[in-house]
């Protein structure tokens, strides 16, 4: 059923009736087809991973550049040619990058924990001895970063996420209160909804002035090479503004590929000043000998360099550009003009960020899991999952294959407009 240019508030009440029973009929179609797909994670597809097979047959030797063996302990701070690549993707100093595990999520709740046990280089005191500890999180925003602060008891307090980062007034009011201790940015292709933080945002995002002596900008970049165009949009440059702005451990910076070979196989990165890598690296001593250096080498036979990353990252984009067209086409072929949706054509990232009218968005889910199609929970991009307006649903098209992905978006367009129709006839 085609689109109307015509907002569904527009219409008559009679007009609005006969076109719920006309979507009706379209969902109980969509019914009877016996759907069972799948967008609630971002998780690479099989083809993607395919990408990276050939790690499975490296390292082909065991010895870095220097000579150490890579089977063996040490090197916390992780193999020197890993670094060199993880800085030159992130616009850092190789000085300032530790290279770990596999996950960077496990890099920020070790940081976060620290904090909270020990407190950083310029920490009055551990942040658990602090009467509340506040963290500023940019919404729509990433779900795990906020059940990260949810489990570690850390109180949150939203901003709104612009297109070109967080809404900088909105958390200058909130930085003038010493328990607030930090706050989460995703500067590039930032999930759900695909902003990137402009240089300027990041300037006065570092340079302002905080009430907390210790304030934290954890700043991950997990989709910094992850470009679904041409155009492959640079990170801000976090660590070099705060650095001139007078605060060089503001930021602590993390990234991964987990998205870039395997997911759960890959090598993580932290950047940060030099007092602040000390300083982690210290607090993981405790916990560590050193990383999988052999995962490394692998990476870095693998690669080769940086280049050879943005090579691979070119190959990624081929295989899921298509199916964000997909999710552009269905929602712009159904809802364009009606007035009931809002969506993100994002240049890079993992996600659509979906509006919905107000109040609809649970609505939107329930009818889409009935009809056989999974969808992250409505809210999930908010803190303890509370969206006050009840509008926004994260879309993630990457792990199904095409005509998966064009089934699900077809079906997903019809209960928007059904919840969209069900709330406007009752009002």
């Amino acid at each position: 059923m085609p689109s109307s240019a015509t907002p569904l508030s527009a219409l008559s009440a009679d007009d609005l009736a006969a076109r719920l029973t006309t979507v009706r009929a379209a969902y109980d179609e969509l019914k009877a087809r016996g759907l069972k797909l799948d967008l609630t994670r971002g998780k690479p597809g099989s083809d993607q991973l395919d990408l990276s097979n050939d790690l499975l047959g490296l390292p082909s030797s065991y010895r870095d550049r220097s000579g150490a063996d890579v089977r063996n302990y040490g090197g916390l701070e992780g193999l020197a040619e890993m670094r060199e690549i993880f800085a030159d993707l992130l616009g850092v100093d190789v000085a300032s990058v530790v290279c770990g595990g596999n996950s960077s999520l496990t890099m920020m709740h070790q940081v976060l924990t620290a904090l909270l046990l020990k407190g950083g280089p310029d920490s009055p005191r551990p942040w658990s001895q602090e009467p509340v500890v506040k963290f500023i999180c940019p919404v729509p925003g990433y779900d795990r970063h906020f059940t990260m602060l949810a489990e570690l008891g850390i109180e949150m307090v939203s901003v709104p996420m612009n297109a070109d980062g967080p809404d900088v007034p909105a958390v200058r009011a909130l930085v003038d209160d010493p328990a607030v201790k930090g706050m989460w940015v995703v500067p590039t292709y930032a999930n759900p909804t695909g902003a990137v933080c402009s240089a300027e945002v990041a300037a006065e995002l570092m340079a302002m002035p905080t009430a907390a002596p210790d304030f934290r900008i954890l700043w991950d970049n997990a989709y910094a090479v992850h470009h679904l165009t041409d155009v492959e949009t640079k990170s801000a440059d976090a660590l070099g503004l705060a650095a001139a702005s007078g605060h060089p451990n503001r930021p602590i910076m993390f990234a991964s590929t987990s998205k870039i070979t395997f997911a759960g196989a890959g090598v993580a990165a932290l950047a940060a000043s030099a007092e602040n890598k000390a300083w982690y690296l210290e607090r993981l001593g405790f916990a560590a000998i050193g990383p999988d250096k052999v995962n490394h080498l692998r990476h870095v036979e693998f690669f080769d360099d940086a280049d050879g990353v943005r090579d691979h990252m070119r190959k990624h984009r081929d295989l899921i550009a298509p199916k964000f067209t997909a999710v552009e086409d269905a929602l712009s072929s159904r809802l364009a003009g009606l007035g009931i949706a809002e969506w993100t054509v994002p240049t890079g990232g993992y996600f659509v960020n979906l509006d919905v009218l107000d109040g609809t968005a649970s609505r939107v889910v329930q009818l889409a899991k009935e009809a056989g199609i999974a969808l992250t929970p409505a809210g999930s991009a908010f803190p303890h999952g509370n969206d006050p307006r009840d509008r926004n649903i994260r879309l993630a098209p990457t792990f199904p294959v095409l005509d998966e992905v064009q089934a699900a978006m077809a079906g997903v367009a019809v209960c928007v407009e059904l919840a969209a129709l069900e709330s406007l006839t009752r009002g």
